[in-house]
């Protein structure tokens, strides 16, 4: 099985992040320009939180709050679930589904050099399992 690492390289390079004090609004420009579901914040190069759109949802939305004038910083995620790059793919998916999260920084060095969501996760393990199963079948039939 993969590590995260090796994940990180199949995906294209760089992490997309926001700053605390950015705007929720211009945090969700990012994320819709991007097509993603989450950004690291980051202050500087320091992992301060996470910003998803389920922090949008159950922080801005349904408080009533504005995206225009809320602050990132207000609604992120702090606490941030992290593994190194030399995580494997199911201790990964152990860990969301444990934790209940959907997207993972990737953190080597307090330096975030990536992200993986579930998706990531969920496509690599298939892809395994599809492997598996074709080498069992050519081992039966041959």
């Amino acid at each position: 099985m993969k590590t995260a690492r090796k994940l990180l390289e199949q995906k294209m390079a760089g992490v997309i992040s926001v700053a605390p004090d950015a705007t929720v609004y211009a945090a969700l420009e990012l994320m819709a320009e991007h097509d993603i579901g989450a950004l690291v914040v980051l202050d500087g190069a320091r992992l301060v939180g996470k910003f998803s759109e389920r922090d949008y949802a159950r922080k801005v939305i349904l408080l009533g709050k504005s995206s225009h004038e809320t602050r990132v910083a207000e609604i992120m995620t702090p606490k941030v679930i992290q593994v190194t790059p030399a995580e494997g793919v199911d201790a990964c998916m152990a860990l969301m589904t444990e934790r209940r999260i959907r997207h993972l920084p990737v953190v080597e060095k307090d330096h975030v050099v990536g992200i993986l969501s579930i998706g990531n996760l969920v496509k690599e393990i298939i892809s395994d399992q599809s492997f598996h199963i074709r080498q069992l079948e050519g081992y039966i039939s041959g």
